[in-house]
């Protein structure tokens, strides 16, 4: 019979893992393999995934933020050689984000290309009941994947932002360009222009590098395969969304988007 931990030690490595710990660092101070970590991440993952796709349905929501952030599986793409899995290289995570209650309602693990774009925003449409305003940055995918899955549903406004003036001095090199210029472009749907914005997501893009040890840039940790960073993305939002108290608000996402009435704990987000 093959040796199963137990339940109250499965907890105690989820709880490490979305608080940003490494496989590694769980591995030594719980005294469990690596391996055995990894194949629990992945199982609870796609059971918080099947989790959010049953729970995130019928959601009413005015603001919708959406955006991008970044990492890669395997190798960055610039150090792909010919004969590589396409799972490597550069993979993006989707994000769309309730402005009010700061409800994470769905995610996209793949490529920045136009599929995936429009598979994004199929999906977001398919969870949203109603009318909604969306925002989104200047990425050119947006408005046509916008545009054909939500059918006269949303008002959508654009955020576009020009960068210039990096530093080429190595003591900075990893500095951001410098900020040139904000334009708020309503594309369509008469948006209230105050609220073309894009600032709750991208703050959740730190949330995300701060609790995934595979988002943290600058370091060694990545995600050897795409089954493992779409399980990592999944585990995460289902405890951002359900078991986490936003400060700002005092109690979890989901319950402020009325989705659950009760605090959850990790164990209900184990299999």
């Amino acid at each position: 019979m093959a040796n199963v931990l137990e339940r109250e030690k499965q907890a105690q490595i989820i709880s490490m893992l979305v608080e940003g710990m490494s496989i590694r660092s769980v591995e030594r101070i719980t005294r469990v393999h690596r391996d055995t970590i990894m194949r629990l991440a992945v199982r609870v993952g796609q059971h918080c995934q099947t989790i959010l796709d049953e729970r995130m349905r019928g959601l009413s929501v005015q603001y919708c933020q959406c955006d991008e952030i970044w990492a890669y599986v395997g190798k960055k793409q610039r150090r792909m050689i010919a004969g590589d899995s396409p799972e490597f290289g550069d993979a993006y995570t989707f994000v769309a984000f309730d402005q009010d209650s700061k409800l994470a309602i769905c995610h996209l693990v793949g490529k920045r290309d136009e599929g995936h774009t429009h598979e994004f925003m199929s999906d977001l449409a398919a969870r949203v009941d109603g009318h909604t305003q969306i925002s989104t940055d200047g990425f050119p995918c947006y408005p046509a994947a916008v545009m054909n899955t939500f059918n006269g549903r949303s008002a959508y406004g654009q955020i576009v932002k020009s960068y210039g003036g990096g530093s080429t001095d190595v003591a900075h090199r990893y500095s951001p360009a410098g900020l040139l210029d904000v334009r708020r472009v309503g594309m369509w749907g008469h948006p209230r222009m105050r609220y073309i914005s894009t600032s709750h997501v991208e703050r959740n893009n730190l949330t995300m590098r701060m609790q995934m040890r595979r988002f943290t840039r600058l370091t060694n940790a990545f995600s050897k395969k795409l089954a493992n960073l779409k399980a990592a993305v999944a585990l995460h939002f289902a405890w951002y969304n359900f078991v986490r108290i936003h400060r700002s608000l005092g109690m979890t996402p989901a319950m402020a988007a009325n989705v659950t009435g009760e605090l959850w704990t990790i164990d209900r987000l184990i299999p």
